[in-house]
């Protein structure tokens, strides 16, 4: 079902960027409309933002997890880079349930008023339905899909894979090796030899909250194709125009990294 701009209001997608991170820095990438069908739409309650070439497809898919800000400007604008390489991009709103991160201005609010209360199972289940629904979209092809995300989703990168092994690939972005959610859940780091899904980490070598401790670790578990590579002088978000903390050539030599990895692996 499509919505409205009025519609999606309160529902976790922004047409610009999330309160918390402003000011929004000059290197900000806007990725153009040309070429491009794009979508906010609901997949049962849940809302998401899609992006797809223009034409009949079917394309690969590649669902885009969202940081803790919701789907603003910035997770949007990925969705965009990826249709413009061909593939159906679906970024769905996995705090709906919780709040609408995108209109809260504290970030440790935003984590412990919304975030730490999402469960683990919650997400992996919600994803589930957004493969269900993709199977059903003419457009796109859901025997080729890929997951890919950025720090809260990167996170759920490493779990997604481990939890539905039909996917084709993963790709997390400095997402976070230990559990960060409730007890008892599942992290990377407890699954990480079990993998039957390739992943490729991308992590920076100066990130304060993800110790190379935990990354050797990781590295150490894997098995089954997945890789981690560490960009020494980037920090945690290094991808993230929008932000102090983007690095533009760890983040441009990522991004290369992420779609040759979607193609070696059939997506």
């Amino acid at each position: 079902m499509l919505i409205n701009r009025r519609e999606f209001v309160g529902l976790g997608i922004s047409a610009g960027f999330a309160l918390a991170v402003t000011p929004v820095t000059g290197l900000a990438i806007t990725t153009s409309e040309e070429g491009l069908v794009l979508e906010t739409l609901k997949i049962g309650e849940m809302p998401a933002y899609m992006a797809r070439p223009k034409g009949k497809g079917p394309y690969p898919v590649v669902i885009v997890i969202q940081e803790i800000f919701g789907i603003h400007a910035y997770i949007q604008d990925v969705c965009r880079r990826l249709a413009k390489q061909g593939y159906f991009a679906i970024a769905p709103s996995l705090y709906y349930r919780e709040g609408d991160v995108t209109k809260m201005e504290d970030i440790q609010k935003i984590i412990s008023d919304v975030v730490m209360k999402v469960p683990q199972a919650q997400v992996l289940s919600d994803l589930d339905s957004v493969m269900e629904w993709v199977g059903k979209q003419k457009e796109a092809d859901a025997k080729r899909a890929a997951i890919t995300g950025f720090c809260w989703g990167g996170n759920v990168v490493w779990m997604y894979c481990h939890h539905n092994p039909k996917m084709k690939a993963g790709v997390a972005w400095y997402g976070k090796l230990v559990n960060v959610r409730q007890a008892g859940e599942k992290s990377p780091l407890d699954i990480g030899g079990g993998l039957k899904v390739p992943v490729l980490g991308l992590y920076g070598g100066k990130d304060k909250g993800i110790p190379l401790i935990d990354i050797e670790k990781m590295k150490a578990s894997l098995k089954n194709g997945s890789e981690i590579v560490v960009f020494p002088e980037a920090e945690h978000g290094f991808h993230a125009d929008y932000r102090p903390s983007y690095h533009p050539k760890s983040a441009e030599e990522g991004w290369k990294k992420l779609l040759q990895w979607f193609k070696k692996h059939g997506v």
